[in-house]
């Protein structure tokens, strides 16, 4: 079962936060970004404020040098599936969701490094598979040639292939997930039989981009198959929302795009042969919060003061108090989503934010969990632990 409240909430971890300068202010700690004590402060907040989870971001390049300035970015990053491992003793209830880029890694291993972390949280782990166009991150992998850009973009015909890519490759890790059925391990010191090996399946993966036998190297996963995070932000990853993800991340500007883009990846679901709850759709917000609005207001322009290019962000940005966000929040759970992933502009503070005072506004208003009720992060969301399809073969 998951909660009776309309509103799930998360926040995604990124370097100092969402704002590129971030890490400038005279409260920032840019020394402690490399620390494991950071993280886990981070996340403990979080689960403080009973969030459903926190996703975690990683890339394989740099973070870009915005135009003629080149002090105003954080500088590197850490392995999110390490963050997330650990970080997962040290909590208890809160969902962990690290990151995939799928052009660079492989979703062999990727699988049993999320299987090895739900095993670890004791069912909290999800995963988000991205995929990505930075020429950089190709060259930094060297195994395959980058895409051509134009005007910063790459062709139409990229796009497509990238996500069909990203769609083989949740496909895969699933798959890799179910290969061991329930119950395999038998663990008989008498006989000497660890496996049940009719319970052990090869997957036989054969496609573009990947081939892939299995079966699995570790046990099915305590959640079976732990949530699948994907962001989308036109029509075609909305679609592949529909068709592949449990949890979509979207990126609207009003209600009305949010009607619109949550109807839609639910009729994509559906087409596909999917229940429409099967998944669940949360839009993503960067967030700028203060006692006052004016407050928050002078709290942006101190930050776009110290950087030449100031900020910006393929989600909407909200900047004001928890009480004006918890408006806007309930305005677009009533359009239709079913929660909100917010990116706080400065981790250490406007996380706080979140978890000390919009989410006791949202309490108040009846519209999110007074405290947790489930513990694996597919209950979280109401996701029933799916069985494994060999098994039902």
């Amino acid at each position: 079962m998951s909660n009776d409240y309309p509103i799930h909430l998360a926040v995604a971890l990124d370097g100092a936060g969402w704002h590129p300068a971030a890490w400038r202010l005279s409260t920032a700690a840019p020394a402690d970004l490399f620390r494991p004590q950071y993280w886990a402060g981070l996340v403990q907040e979080a689960e403080h404020g009973l969030l459903d989870f926190v996703s975690i971001e990683d890339r394989f390049a740099a973070t870009r040098f915005p135009d003629g300035d080149r002090s105003a970015v954080v500088h590197g990053s850490l392995d999110s599936a390490l963050i997330a491992s650990h970080v997962a003793p040290l909590t208890d209830l809160i969902g962990l969701v690290p990151t995939a880029v799928a052009p660079h890694t492989e979703p062999f291993h990727i699988s049993k490094s999320v299987a090895t972390l739900d095993y670890v949280s004791t069912g909290r782990a999800g995963l988000r598979v991205r995929t990505s166009a930075d020429p950089r991150e190709f060259a930094n992998i060297g195994r395959r040639s980058a895409p051509e850009l134009h005007a910063g973009q790459p062709s139409a015909d990229f796009v497509t292939e990238a996500f069909r890519e990203v769609s083989d490759y949740v496909e895969v890790v699933r798959r890799l997930w179910d290969s061991w059925e329930d119950g395999a391990e038998i663990r008989d010191i008498d006989t000497g039989r660890f496996i049940d090996r009719e319970r052990l399946h090869y997957i036989d993966f054969e496609g573009p981009s990947f081939s892939v036998r299995g079966p699995s190297i570790t046990p099915r996963p305590p959640q079976g198959q732990p949530p699948v995070v994907l962001l989308g932000h036109d029509e075609r990853g909305h679609a592949l929302i529909g068709r592949d993800a449990d949890i979509g991340l979207i990126t609207p500007r009003d209600a009305a795009d949010v009607a619109a883009t949550t109807t839609s990846i639910r009729g994509t679901a559906v087409s596909s042969g999917r229940a429409a709850q099967d998944v669940k759709v949360l839009a993503d917000l960067v967030v700028l919060l203060d006692s006052t609005t004016a407050a928050a207001e002078a709290r942006r322009e101190r930050l776009d003061g110290l950087s030449a290019t100031g900020s910006s962000s393929d989600a909407a940005t909200f900047v004001g108090t928890s009480e004006d966000l918890a408006d806007l929040l309930l305005e677009w759970s009533a359009a239709g989503l079913d929660g909100f992933r917010l990116r706080p502009a400065i981790l250490h503070e406007d996380l706080a934010h979140i978890t000390r005072d919009l989410v006791p506004v949202l309490q108040r208003r009846e519209a999110f969990r007074p405290h947790y009720t489930t513990s694996t992060l597919r209950e979280h969301f109401g996701l029933p632990r799916p069985t494994s399809r060999y098994a039902a073969a």
